[in-house]
C-alpha cells in the first residue's frame, strides 16, 4: 500500500472527517499537524500547488485534495487502485 500523508489543524472537522474514512478503509496514515507551525504550512503550501486549507491528503507522491476530494475518489471506487499503486 502506498504511504498517505495528511495535513490537518486541530481545529478543523474535515481533517477529522478524512482521518476517519481512513481509518475505516483500515488505511494507515501519517499525520502532520501545522497548528500554529509556520514552516510546516508553509511547506503544505509549496507541496500543495497554493493550497492553504486542511485537510490536504497525499498518497505517495500525488496530491490528492481535501477531504471533499478524498470522499469523491472513493465514491467513485478509484480511492482503493490510488492507496494499492
Amino acid at each position: 500500500m502506498k504511504p498517505v500523508k495528511i495535513y490537518t489543524t486541530n481545529y478543523c472537522g474535515f481533517c477529522v472527517r478524512a482521518k476517519d474514512l481512513l481509518k475505516r478503509k483500515g488505511v494507515d496514515y501519517e499525520e502532520v499537524d501545522v497548528t500554529g507551525n509556520d514552516e510546516a504550512r508553509a511547506r503544505l503550501v509549496e507541496m500543495s500547488g497554493g493550497q492553504r486549507t486542511v485537510p490536504q491528503i497525499f498518497i505517495g507522491d500525488t496530491h490528492v485534495g481535501g477531504y471533499t476530494d478524498l470522499a469523491q475518489l472513493d465514491r467513485d471506487g478509484r480511492l482503493d487502485p490510488m492507496l494499492q499503486g
